[in-house]
Formats: C-alpha cells, structure tokens, sequence
C-alpha cells in the first residue's frame, strides 16, 4: 500500500493529532542510547502515523540497508513530509520553509535524499533537489546554497557557480568570500578586482590560505557546527572547495602571496627588523 492509501486508511488529515504523537516518539529516538532503542521508536511512531518523514529518515541509517533499500526509505521520507503539509502547507510556507516547524522533517527529508544522490552519482538529481530547497526557503537556514555551491564546482559548472555568487554577494562567508576571489583570478589573473576580492576573502577568515598549503591535507572532523572566521571553517571550506583553487594554475600561490602581508604578527615583525 502506498503512503497515500496509508493516510487514507487512518482516516487522518495533514496536521492530525496522530502525526504529533508520532514526532514525539522521533524526539525521544534521537535521545535513545543505541540504534535498537532508535529504530524500534522510529517503527512505533511510524505505526501511529505513516507520514512522520522523520521516522523513516531514522530507519533510513540502518547500517544494514542496501543501498537501494537505503534510497527508497529516504524517498518514502521526503514523501511522507510532503503528504503531511499537503498542497495548502506548501502554498502557505513557500518562502519561509524552516521558520515553521511543521516544514522541518520535509526539509530534512530532502537534503538527506539529495546527498544520496550525489554519492550515488545521480548529481543532477542532487543539485534539482538543493535548488527547488532553496526556492521554498530563499533564507536557507540549513546552509544548502554551500553544498550546492560545492557541487557545482564539482560539476565544473562555473556559470551557474557564478550565479549562485551573486545571489549572495553580499555575504561575509569564507565559502562566498574565497570562492568569489577564485573566480575574480580565474577571469583576469592578478589585478585590481582579484586582489580587492582576496583581501575581503582573508577579512572574512585568514586560515585559509594557510590551510590550502598544509601539507598531508585538512582534517576536519564534521560536528555540524563550525566558528565564522575560525579555523574548522577553514578547514571545512578546504575539504569542500579546496581541489578547484588547486586544479587552478596558480591561484594558491596568488592567494599566500596577496595575503602574507595581511597577517599583524608578520607586519609586527617587518617592523622590529
């Protein structure tokens, strides 16, 4: 039986008390200790409401799901958020998904489907699936314009990468700041533009040129949380976006160049000498 004729079956609408009842039993599996205890919550909730996108996105971890059974509960997922808001949530939300909460597990749902994807290799799939996001939610509170930023560097899709720039010109990010220093060396090399960019990119954190030229590579270790400006963004943006400054002739010995003389301590020591 389909989600659909699941839903049917209970006789329940979109923000029925059985669904709430459902995201409670979610709320405690992600406190529960072990995956037996998560994922025997996961099923007695998914039992109560079919449509707790939640739920399945929790079944969904099981290490022992093939990759294909893996893809349907992530499907069965984004599904059954979608059936839950319904037509009118959607009308409703657009726009301002994930400042309400009945939109999360949806959201959630979907970025989890999107990766897949994209480690399935079905990368077009995944870059339709962040961008359609971030027309319901424009304010990408999940950080998805990153990722999809990523990918599309990947995809060596530089118009839409450019695109995806400029909508967020504004932004003092190193993913922005340093990406948008890239490709102002990319278009015309060493100038006025390139330099102005970089600068901006180092203002915004200054670990990263060190970090592009650490030998043995950049570990981070992905804790869902990361300081503006600190070191783990940096090493962060190196794992994600480092291969295309590399893969660029030049633009890392550019960028150390343009920004040693920005560092107080190597100006402080100019100065003594």
């Amino acid at each position: 039986m389909t989600l659909e004729g699941e839903w049917r079956k209970l006789g329940a609408g979109p923000q029925s008390e059985a669904l709430g009842q459902a995201q409670d039993l979610v709320y405690e599996a992600w406190e529960a200790a072990d995956g037996r205890s998560r994922y025997a919550l996961a099923r007695r909730a998914l039992k109560i409401s079919p449509l707790c996108a939640d739920a399945w996105l929790i079944l969904a971890e099981r290490p022992s799901l093939s990759g294909q059974d893996r893809r349907e509960f992530l499907e069965r997922a984004v599904k059954a958020g979608e059936l839950a808001l319904g037509e009118d949530g959607f009308a409703e939300y657009e726009g301002h998904f994930w400042g309400f909460l009945e939109t999360r597990p949806y959201m959630r749902a979907r970025h989890s489907l999107a990766e897949n994807r994209w480690k399935s290799g079905d990368h077009e799939a995944a870059i339709g699936h962040l961008r359609a996001m971030l027309d319901l939610n424009p304010g990408d509170n999940q950080g998805l314009r990153y990722v999809l930023l990523a990918w599309l560097l990947n995809m060596r899709d530089d118009t839409a990468a450019e695109e995806l720039l400029r909508a967020h010109s504004d932004e003092a990010s190193a993913f922005i700041c340093y990406t948008q220093a890239l490709f102002a060396f990319r278009k015309a090399g060493d100038g006025k533009t390139a330099r102005k960019a970089a600068v901006a990119a180092w203002k915004c954190n200054r670990h990263v040129p060190k970090l592009l030229t650490q030998k043995g590579g950049v570990r981070f270790e992905d804790s869902g949380y990361y300081t503006l400006g600190g070191e783990d963004e940096a090493a962060y943006y190196i794992e994600e976006y480092g291969f295309a400054w590399k893969e660029t002739p030049g633009a890392v010995d550019w960028l150390v160049e343009v920004t040693k003389e920005l560092n107080p301590r190597r100006r402080g020591d100019a100065t003594l000498h």
